[in-house]
C-alpha cells in the first residue's frame, strides 16, 4: 500500500462522504445524509476553519481527518483539533493513521499551532495504541452541555 495524504477535493466528494458515513456508523451516530453533506461542505470549503485531508492509495480514499483551528488564550497560541479520524476497514494496521496524525503535526508546525489535540472513545483501544504512539493521553475529562431552550 501507498498512501498519499494530501487536502481535499472536490472530486473526493463521494468517497469522502462514503468514508465520513463509516466513521458515523462506527461510533453509532445514526444516518442523516443531511448532515455528512453539511460536513462536507464545511471542510471542502475549509469553513469554520476546517482542513479536510484524505489518505488515497491507488486512487482511492483510504483515510480521512477533519482539522479546525482553534485560539489557546491560556497559551496565547493556535491549535488544530482534530474533529474526525478514520480508516476504511480493510486499510486499518497499513499506517493510514498515523501518516493523517503526521501530516497534522506537520500543518501544525507549519502554521505555528503548539497543540494537535482531539479525543476519542475511552473503550476505542485500537484507536488508542495508534494515538499513544505519536501523542500523549491528557488528565481531562470533556463535559457536553446542551444548550438553553430559546
Amino acid at each position: 500500500m501507498t498512501i498519499d495524504i494530501r487536502t481535499v477535493t472536490a472530486g473526493d466528494r463521494a468517497g469522502w462522504c462514503d468514508l465520513y458515513e463509516g466513521y458515523r456508523t462506527f461510533y453509532e451516530i445514526p444516518s442523516d445524509p443531511t448532515a455528512v453533506r453539511t460536513a462536507w461542505d464545511w471542510v471542502s470549503a475549509g469553513e469554520h476553519g476546517f482542513i479536510g485531508l484524505v489518505a488515497v492509495d491507488a486512487g482511492r480514499i483510504v483515510g480521512l481527518a477533519n482539522l479546525r483551528r482553534f485560539a489557546r488564550p491560556s497559551t496565547a497560541g493556535m491549535g488544530l483539533y482534530l474533529d474526525d479520524l478514520f480508516t476504511a476497514p480493510d486499510a486499518r494496521g497499513s499506517g493510514v493513521a498515523t501518516a493523517l496524525l503526521e501530516r497534522a503535526g506537520d500543518i501544525a508546525a507549519q502554521e505555528g499551532a503548539n497543540v494537535v489535540r482531539w479525543i476519542t472513545a475511552e473503550d476505542n483501544a485500537t484507536a488508542r495504541r495508534v494515538y499513544d504512539k505519536v501523542a500523549s493521553a491528557t488528565p481531562w475529562v470533556t463535559y457536553d452541555m446542551q444548550p438553553a431552550a430559546p
